[in-house]
């Protein structure tokens, strides 16, 4: 029987689609589901070793535990802070740098995108050493000018702000690109018009710019909110080293994945580490729905 051109597309397509169908599900389901399976057993490693099936009684649990509830109001703080900021200055700065007027606009491109591209443990650490209280030089040239420096990350009170700032200085190059490529999507002639009929800079930006970039800002809330719900290296090397407990000062930047660290890699509570992923894999998903909800647009040109 000879097949047809259109059958032989079709049976070429399976053939293609197959292996990559059992790569998915070996690699990213079954991982997936062994996890869930994981998260219903009181299942400890180490010495103690056990595994005993509890159903639901470690989800009950992690959202009973008062460190749970405090690594979740940090997370929600860290989120708050450097969400509104990072996506402010990005968009900022692409508008600014999306100006024919402005000079040497790819060489600023560059030097703003920089710290993506730098490792964040590297950048962690430098950042550590410019935040310290004592002999830091951030604390150094606010004294210059007579100005007390806060006790950084020695302070619960600053040890967010100060931790969202390398997050904010790292990111603002990525959501700046980001937002970059929308601008140029939107076509000149609409500025052009609305110049025509007597529009000013800051009518352009709210009747034009915002809602045609709309789709953009969506995609860079939702990509930002989804990244700081998952903060933790810049948490783990910024406030841990030596004697003192990642997390600190007094569980003031504990976040949620390194709540879910500690218990995974230090308890070896597996089962328990494994229930609070799944907890906080439901907060991003109810996160993203809301925002896709909320902030989604129709447009049309």
């Amino acid at each position: 029987m000879r097949l047809t051109p259109s059958r032989r597309r079709t049976l070429w397509a399976y053939a293609f689609l197959a292996p990559s169908l059992l790569f998915f599900l070996v690699i990213v389901v079954a991982p997936i589901v062994y996890a869930f399976v994981m998260s219903l057993f009181d299942w400890t490693l180490g010495a103690a070793a056990h595994r005993y099936f509890v159903g639901l009684r470690n989800y009950a649990d992690i959202l009973r535990e008062p460190l749970f509830l405090r690594s979740l109001s940090n997370t929600g703080r860290f989120v708050l802070l450097m969400v509104p900021v990072t996506l402010v200055l990005s968009l900022v700065l692409a508008i600014a740098l999306n100006s024919a007027s402005v000079v040497a606009r790819g060489l600023y491109r560059t030097v703003y995108f920089v710290p993506v591209v730098i490792s964040m443990v590297a950048a962690a650490f430098v950042w550590r050493w410019l935040l310290e209280p004592s002999a830091g030089p951030v604390n150094y040239v606010l004294s210059v000018f007579h100005i007390k420096g806060p006790g950084w990350l020695k302070d619960p009170n600053w040890a967010i702000p100060a931790v969202s700032i390398v997050g904010i200085w790292r990111d603002i190059g990525f959501y700046m690109v980001i937002f970059l490529s929308g601008l140029q999507t939107i076509p000149r002639e609409f500025y052009e018009a609305a110049m025509v009929d007597g529009a000013g800079p800051w009518q352009r930006f709210w009747k034009i710019t915002i809602p045609l970039l709309n789709p953009t800002i969506v995609l860079a809330t939702v990509m930002a909110v989804i990244s700081d719900l998952q903060i933790f290296t810049q948490v783990w090397v910024m406030t841990g080293g030596g004697s003192t407990v990642p997390g600190g000062p007094l569980h003031s930047t504990r976040t949620l994945v390194l709540h879910i660290y500690q218990a995974a890699f230090r308890t070896l509570a597996m089962g328990y580490a494994s229930a609070g992923a799944f907890v906080l894999f439901a907060i991003i998903f109810v996160f993203t729905l809301i925002q896709l909800r909320i902030l989604e647009r129709p447009f049309e040109y």
